[in-house]
């Protein structure tokens, strides 16, 4: 298996992993405060508990604790996530590619697989973004909540999954 960023030439892969990594760590800080009217009783986690709601009743208690000011922050930071997901997605593609090493072994077939794992979980989080608009901005029914919740579960199995195989990289790649 062959990891999807590795037609990029050596000498450039650092470069890009620094860039990507600090436009998801800026971006990652915008969220951050466009989270905190987000937090609720409702929504003790912010976006994070309306993503991973699954059910309308849920979802619904949810919007119905936030303010109007509230919802237009959740309106933007669900906008601005489109641009979030390439740079999060090849920062930590990126960062599996630099722990890869040059002899083949478990490791670095399994570090190939979630390079294409992160480039594949903004497609999870593009269609859950799609499914909180849709109940942002209309009546909160069903399939949208359960969908919202199924692909924001598999973007974080996929990231968080992505994230602990780079880092472990230097214990398995010897």
């Amino acid at each position: 298996m062959r990891h999807p960023l590795s037609f990029i030439p050596r000498h450039l892969r650092k470069s890009l992993f620094y860039f990507f990594f600090a436009t998801t760590i800026a971006i990652f800080g915008v969220f951050s405060l466009l989270d905190q009217p987000l937090r609720t009783e409702a929504a003790p986690h912010g976006i994070v508990s309306f993503e991973l709601a699954g059910q309308v009743k849920f979802a619904q208690t949810i919007i119905n604790s936030w303010d109007e000011n509230a919802r237009l922050f959740t309106a933007f930071g669900l906008g601005l996530d489109y641009l979030f997901m390439p740079m999060y997605a090849m920062a930590l593609s990126s960062g599996l590619l630099l722990a890869i090493g040059p002899q083949k072994n478990r490791y670095n077939v399994f570090a190939a697989w979630m390079g294409w794992g992160a480039l594949i979980a903004p497609l999870f989080d593009a269609v859950e973004n799609y499914m909180l608009w849709r109940e942002l901005t209309g009546t909160v029914v069903s399939p949208y909540p359960q969908i919202a919740a199924i692909c924001a579960t598999i973007k974080f199995m996929l990231l968080v999954a992505g994230l602990v195989t780079a880092l472990s990289g230097r214990l398995f790649s010897k």
